[in-house]
């Protein structure tokens, strides 16, 4: 995560179940907090831990303290591991990064919830294959509220057009917007973005045709999601904070503003 002077921070390894759970105490309770100081209620806000490069083993530990809800950004690593945990019940699975059609199968095989739609043929391609499986996934569209080149995700102004083609999908269930903001030590550009899709939210739940009303926000990683809670996120993907520090740079996941350090 980088704080507001620039410093990234380091969190350790969690390795045990009681580390785990401390953890996700901490973040829980940070989460909480958020809540009441912008007048929400806790419950409104969920928090999604992300086991992104975490090995099986150690997710275990997760699980056993209470995280049965992950996310994961690469698909074949989250069907992996999906596979490998499937004797745990009530486990499930959102998807968070970007998606290539031909890996659209993937997700549609076991994935509960993904967070990266953006694009109409990518909801044609999840579409055939949940008609295959006979299942429907929650989908959050994905936002570029950023401006960055780098990023994946539909432009704020053209994402109310988008989301007036979807209905047509009857295998995706429209539950919100995600983003990824701005990876900057500079909160007042972080918060930006937020308000950007939590304005854009509320103009397409507004407008939305036949009673749709895609009203998740899906923001705020490590390094931000307080600020995010405060902005009005109704689900935070959290890693590192419950699983500690990573080998592997946020590039190899998600652009990177240069200096920002790492924040998810």
């Amino acid at each position: 995560m980088t704080d507001h002077s620039g410093a990234v921070a380091s969190y350790p390894t969690a390795e045990t179940t009681d580390e785990f759970a401390a953890n996700l105490r901490d973040v829980r309770e940070r989460m909480d907090a958020a809540a009441q100081r912008a007048g929400r209620a806790p419950e409104s806000v969920r928090l999604l831990p992300v086991s992104k490069t975490v090995p099986e083993e150690r997710i275990r530990h997760a699980i056993d303290a209470g995280a049965t809800f992950l996310g994961e950004n690469k698909v074949q690593e989250a069907l992996r591991k999906s596979e490998n945990l499937a004797d745990i019940p009530d486990l499930v699975w959102a998807v968070i990064g970007h998606l290539q059609t031909n890996k659209a199968k993937f997700v549609a095989r076991f994935a509960a919830e993904f967070h990266a739609l953006d694009s109409i043929r990518l909801a044609e391609a999840l579409q055939r294959r949940l008609d295959i499986e006979d299942r429907t996934l929650d989908v959050f569209v994905q936002v570029n509220t950023s401006g960055e080149e780098s990023k994946f995700g539909i432009e704020p102004n053209a994402a109310e057009a988008f989301v007036r083609e979807l209905p047509a999908f009857d295998r995706l269930r429209i539950a919100g917007f995600m983003t990824l903001a701005v990876f900057s030590a500079d909160e007042k550009r972080v918060r930006e973005c937020f308000v950007t899709l939590r304005e854009l939210r509320d103009r397409v739940c507004e407008e939305a045709p036949g009673g749709l009303r895609p009203e998740g926000l899906s923001m705020g990683m490590s390094g931000d999601y307080e600020a995010a809670i405060d902005e009005g996120a109704t689900t935070v993907r959290v890693g590192q904070a419950i699983f500690g520090s990573r080998a592997l740079p946020d590039s190899y996941y998600w652009p990177t503003e240069n200096g920002a350090g790492s924040r998810a």
